[in-house]
């Protein structure tokens, strides 16, 4: 599969710049950054996970003729930014460097000087319903297979709902006792567990650290922080609300969706955080290769009314989401922020439903059509 960031990283290695590739553990990050690595005429590949490699990159063991050099989870050295800094400083004209992490290294903080104006910086997703349609070149059971499998590669993949369960709880136990564990001064693992337990009941749901703070037995401030770890090693994502022009809108509490939307039980919710996904990956490539400034935000205000998703481009409203797994009447809150914000696009996106219906205030559309288009 060619993932979309491809040819646009190779062409950001033209800049003389440095690639930055970021995304949750096990989404194919290595595989993209070795696919890339045929282009060149002698790459090198050094994961810091690995003694031998680590014991290089600390050395700087390698050569001029290395035309490309790949440095994988190298934020886990608390340096990394400093000594990646002054490796480009020096020897940026000799090689072109791509640097992969499974957390979010365009604000991660552990160390070092600041990068900026010394990279390009992508996040890479799981597998998309059109990046699917690419490989199939049909449409057959592709919705249900990534609305039951999710979309990281190896569940995806998978033929049994054996080895996607298996999946799912080494791929938790890897990101919160490894990763987590190797960057954060956290004693109690076991209570961020916990904590995911409670995000997967809650996901589409305004949270309260409150409550949370309650269940789990510390501070809503522990909580808010144990949130953000969770975040910045792309665990979850978060969405919060719009208010701009919404003088009735709630605007402190937020909501968090997974990456794996597998592991919701609720079919509605679970279909909810797939569109979710989709809406932020599309964001997130807007802001990498065009340099848009997007914002994926909910809609709520104190009156009940309530729409699933708003896209907003340079602070801007531009297409208005709801989520549904059956048709049925479009949705109040839908309607009701079309109008509020004279939108010009405003979809119902509904699972099981086959073509587009078209209305005057918000059209009905198939999760196929949609997610194709995104």
């Amino acid at each position: 599969m060619n993932r979309i960031q491809a040819e646009r990283i190779w062409e950001d290695f033209h800049d003389r710049k440095m690639v930055i590739l970021g995304g949750p553990r096990q989404v194919g990050k290595t595989t993209l950054s070795r696919q890339i690595a045929t282009r060149f005429k002698n790459p090198l590949y050094l994961n810091f996970d690995h003694p031998e490699d680590r014991e290089r990159i600390r050395k700087r063991d390698w050569k001029k003729s290395n035309d490309l050099l790949i440095f994988d989870e190298i934020h886990k050295w608390r340096i990394w930014k400093s000594w990646l800094k002054g490796i480009y400083d020096k020897e940026g004209g000799e090689h072109r460097i791509l640097v992969t992490g499974s957390a979010r290294l365009d604000v991660y903080r552990k160390g070092g000087d600041s990068m900026q104006g010394r990279y390009h910086y992508w996040r890479l997703h799981p597998f998309t319903y059109s990046e699917i349609l690419q490989v199939t070149h049909s449409n057959k059971n592709v919705l249900q297979n990534l609305f039951t499998r999710g979309g990281f590669p190896e569940p995806y993949l998978a033929t049994s709902e054996r080895a996607l369960k298996r999946w799912q709880r080494e791929r938790l136990e890897r990101v919160i006792r490894e990763d987590v564990f190797a960057l954060e001064s956290i004693r109690n693992l076991n209570a961020l567990f916990y904590l995911h337990e409670l995000l997967v009941e809650r996901v589409g749901s305004p949270i309260s650290l409150k409550s949370l703070g309650e269940d789990l037995g510390v501070s809503p401030i522990t909580v808010g922080h144990w949130i953000q770890i969770l975040e910045s090693m792309y665990v979850i994502f978060i969405v919060a609300p719009y208010h701009k022009k919404l003088t009735r809108a709630i605007r402190k509490e937020y909501k968090v969706y997974l990456y794996d939307w597998s592991l919701i039980r609720e079919n509605g919710l679970r279909w909810e955080n797939m569109i979710a996904s989709h809406l932020l990956r599309y964001c997130h490539f807007q802001e990498d290769s065009e340099g848009d400034r997007m914002q994926l935000c909910f809609l709520k205000d104190r009156d009940d009314h309530e729409a699933d998703f708003l896209l907003v481009r340079d602070g801007k409203p531009i297409h208005l989401v709801e989520a549904k797994l059956t048709v049925s009447q479009l949705s109040r809150g839908l309607l009701y922020f079309s109008r509020k914000l004279n939108m010009k696009q405003t979809s119902q996106v509904v699972f099981n439903f086959e073509g587009i219906k078209e209305g005057r205030d918000a059209d009905i559309i198939s999760g196929g059509d949609f997610l194709e288009k995104l």
